[in-house]
């Protein structure tokens, strides 16, 4: 087992959570249970899945969870990229976030690629 919060990618990933909060409250109201509901799901979903994974005996379901977390990350991206292109969030806030979201899939990409070597 893994302690999470010692993780930098579970802690990145709680900042980025952070982020994307703050930048989905700049959303219309009319978005509430749409777009913005959407994208804070995907974004708590990434820290939430690492946590899981940690949480269980096997390297292979914490590769499962981190999966699922590299899932959420590219769902999130898309829906940013979303909410770009209707002119929610501008180019210079989706880059910002989009290079949070890559540095947190690169890591747990690692992560995973790591557990792997260990067990074979």
């Amino acid at each position: 087992m893994h302690n999470f919060r010692e993780l930098q990618v579970w802690q990145k990933a709680i900042d980025l959570v952070k982020d994307v909060y703050n930048v989905s409250a700049q959303f219309p109201l009319d978005e509430r249970y749409g777009l913005t509901s959407q994208v804070r799901r995907s974004a708590v979903s990434i820290p939430s899945n690492i946590a899981e994974g940690c949480s269980r005996k096997s390297p292979k379901d914490l590769s499962c969870f981190l999966r699922i977390s590299q899932g959420s990350a590219f769902e999130l991206e898309t829906q940013l990229i979303i909410a770009n292109r209707l002119e929610l969030i501008d180019d210079e806030v989706l880059n910002i976030v989009s290079s949070q979201i890559v540095e947190i899939q690169k890591m747990l990409y690692g992560f995973e690629k790591k557990l792997w070597m260990e067990t074979n």
